[in-house]
């Protein structure tokens, strides 16, 4: 998700805009004034334009999965990749897995990754406030996969820090081995 974003989504948004009203307008908001997007509105206004972003982008990631052969087999993963809009596109729920931090473990984190402890968005008047809108934000935006996949009764895999990335790796492993091709065993 994050790779194709940086290689096109972002272009694609901004020469659409009539397609990707809420991705260009936010591209736009943060070449005119950081602040506009990540100080003055609400931690819950920032997760509103963001789940609607979400849903434009979704368009372009069912694009970029049509451009593969068929046949091929597709780990598709992103924070974007949300329960409401991944739902209807699975033929079960097992093929789908939604990982979502911790309380605590967002918190150590925050401790102790520097990329996780400030925005790196040049032009930030509030640098400070910045950082706590988007800390609450992403909270939000967890706590949105949690409930929406609880609803539709897909697969949640809450990551805590008791289990290093390799064990984490194996049960989102073993989720998918159903749908795996047989070669890879």
């Amino acid at each position: 998700y994050d790779y194709h974003d940086a290689r096109s989504h972002s272009a694609r948004a901004r020469a659409e805009p009539d397609r990707f009203p809420a991705f260009h307008a936010f591209l736009a908001d943060l070449d005119n004034d950081a602040d506009s997007v990540w100080s003055e509105p609400s931690p819950e206004q920032m997760a509103d334009r963001v789940l609607a972003i979400f849903g434009e982008r979704f368009q372009m990631v069912l694009e970029d999965l049509a451009a593969i052969p068929g046949q091929t087999p597709v780990l598709a993963e992103g924070w974007g990749l949300r329960p409401d809009l991944v739902a209807p596109q699975l033929e079960s729920p097992q093929q789908s897995i939604f990982l979502v931090p911790s309380e605590t473990f967002r918190q150590s984190q925050l401790d102790a990754l520097e990329r996780a402890q400030r925005l790196s968005t040049p032009g930030l008047r509030d640098a400070a406030g910045a950082q706590r809108n988007r800390v609450e934000r992403d909270r939000l935006l967890a706590a949105d996969v949690a409930t929406r996949a609880g609803d539709l009764r897909l697969p949640l895999l809450e990551v805590n820090g008791t289990e290093d990335p390799t064990a984490v790796a194996g049960r989102v492993e073993e989720q998918f081995h159903p749908f795996l091709p047989s070669w890879l065993y």
